[in-house]
């Protein structure tokens, strides 16, 4: 690295200290530079803290000044960024490792599939233990333990399934790329099912909803508020069987994961670090990034208040970020922001892992008060805008950021985190420790045995099909023709023939109650409505995402 990467802006004072008594720094500390000392003051926190690395100033790495992030602080959230192959899968490696040896349990999601080997203890070299000196880290192998998961078994991993009630329609538009006029009938559709008691637990249960809704006995439960259009139905319909011939049914169905798995702690006290293995469904992002979401907005539902804690209750990595954001509407948009802001109080930490704080919407970013920025690149006019605007997030510090975020080598960053009070630390240009676990995947025999290994993967492995919507509304028609027998691109008319069965049954049907009441008033729904923990004709309870929980 040059000395110009990290020498001070001309003019820089020794200002970036924070106000009032300085916090105590070691007596080697004492002898730093003037304006080095200042920003190492800002660092020297009293309580539990993370060791990120050490300050790099004028070219070269100061190791009597290390640059930490509070315990308490972590459920402040954070920013992980920088252009691809700058480091940023190592610093959440490290950053896991220091929060599971504290009790803190974290979710990690693998993208690339090179987080796994956060189970094995590192592999000793002279690039480690030369990076460990200049830190001035004791470095020793270690692993953590670790849970794997996959999305619908897709991969290697335990199972991670959603049914598509606790999905709710917000999340399930993002996922099918419905319009905001089509988001509203969804969720319509959802309100209908949620106070009728009927479970969706796969895709084949909201097909039946639908294909009922819009026949002829169907038409007029949604008409006192606003009604469902057979035009609008058959798109759902059609995003439905072409979400589905993508292969992607598999995701949703039971037993639905248990998110407080994700809150465990092993016997010894270490926090269990769970990686969600991605690489198997990098090529679809729309849904693996929808189904992170589920996962947070499923916690927010559940956990209690708790305010503020001595450590977090979980740290969660939402890696690729700027897949949530994309093509996003307004009303997830909305829902997000409301739950990383509040999310906080019931202990749960939040970085999102991307390439620009621009990835990020500002009303989300304002939440982030810790901030780990990887080397940018700029050559392109679009690379130096978006360098120029990453810098303004920043608060004022000694250092030309401009110059210094495009000179920043591999496992380098600048960082700024919330002090103990609260309050922004100075940036601080810093070499990073090296993670003690293996940088690298694990062998595909040693994943593969710590996933049959597991406990939880006798509970979660084999899918079950239950009776849920769709038989209720098949056994009370009498066996008549099945919606999942309904594909995209049908017409209106097939649509209600088929929800409505044969023209001799339907004539009967007249002169009876209704499809649905017929279904509410059996013994076998009274079952399923306790399975589900609801009573008939009780809405069931959605978050601000849209999401609704089955049981704990």
């Amino acid at each position: 690295m040059s000395d110009r990467n990290t020498t001070p802006k001309a003019g820089a004072a020794a200002g970036t200290a924070p106000r009032g008594a300085a916090p105590e720094v070691s007596s080697r500390a004492a002898a730093l530079p003037r304006e080095a000392l200042g920003i190492a003051a800002g660092y020297a926190f009293t309580g539990p803290a993370l060791h990120l690395g050490a300050l790099l100033w004028e070219g070269g790495c100061l190791p009597d000044a290390q640059i930490r992030v509070p315990l308490p602080m972590l459920n402040r959230h954070g920013l992980v960024a920088g252009a691809t192959g700058t480091g940023k899968t190592k610093t959440l490696q490290l950053i896991a490792e220091q929060l599971s040896a504290q009790g803190v349990p974290v979710f990690l999601a693998d993208v690339k599939g090179d987080l796994s080997g956060v189970a094995a203890p590192g592999r000793p070299d002279d690039r480690t233990g030369a990076r460990a000196a200049e830190v001035q880290q004791q470095w020793a192998a270690k692993g953590c333990p670790a849970e794997f998961y996959a999305l619908g078994g897709i991969g290697r991993g335990i199972p991670v399934r959603a049914t598509i009630t606790s999905f709710g329609p917000v999340l399930l538009s993002k996922v099918l790329r419905l319009n905001p006029t089509q988001e509203q009938s969804l969720g319509l559709i959802f309100h209908y099912a949620d106070t009728k008691g009927l479970e969706l637990v796969d895709l084949k249960d909201l097909r039946a909803i639908v294909a009922f809704l819009t026949s002829d006995e169907g038409k007029d439960e949604l008409k006192g508020i606003g009604g469902l259009s057979t035009a609008t139905a058959g798109v759902i319909l059609r995003s439905l069987t072409a979400f589905e011939a993508q292969g992607m049914a598999d995701f949703f169905g039971e037993p639905e994961f248990d998110t407080g798995e994700l809150l465990r702690t092993e016997q010894d006290g270490r926090g269990v670090v769970s990686v969600l293995e991605l690489p198997a469904v990098q090529d679809r992002p729309q849904l693996f990034s929808t189904f992170l979401m589920w996962l947070l907005a499923d916690l927010f539902h559940d956990l209690p208040e708790v305010g503020d804690i001595d450590r977090p209750k979980l740290v969660f990595f939402f890696d690729e970020a700027h897949l949530l954001f994309d093509d996003a509407s307004e009303a997830f948009l909305d829902a997000l922001t409301r739950t990383v802001r509040l999310i906080r109080s019931k202990g749960v930490g939040v970085f999102f892992v991307t390439q620009t704080p621009k990835d990020v919407p500002a009303e989300v970013l304002g939440q982030l008060g810790n901030r780990i920025q990887h080397a940018l690149r700029a050559f392109t006019p679009d690379d130096q805008k978006a360098l120029k605007a990453t810098v303004k997030t920043f608060p004022d510090s000694a250092y030309d950021l401009e110059e210094l975020l495009t000179g920043l080598g591999i496992g380098e960053a600048v960082v700024t985190v919330l002090s103990e009070k609260g309050a922004p630390t100075p940036v601080a240009a810093t070499r990073l420790r090296a993670p003690e676990s293996l940088m690298g995947p694990l062998d595909a025999g040693a994943l593969q045995e710590a996933v049959t290994s597991s406990a939880l993967y006798g509970r979660y492995a084999q899918a079950v099909d239950r009776e849920s919507a769709y038989e209720k509304l098949r056994a009370s028609r009498g066996g008549a023709k099945g919606p999942d027998e309904i594909r995209g691109g049908k017409g209106p008319d097939e649509l209600r023939e088929a929800a409505a069965g044969a023209g001799e049954h339907r004539a009967r049907q007249k002169e009876q109650p209704s499809v649905v009441e017929q279904v509410v008033g059996s013994g076998i729904f009274k079952s399923l409505a306790r399975s589900v923990g609801t009573q008939i004709g009780r809405e069931i309870t959605r978050s601000v995402f849209g999401t609704a929980r089955r049981r704990r």
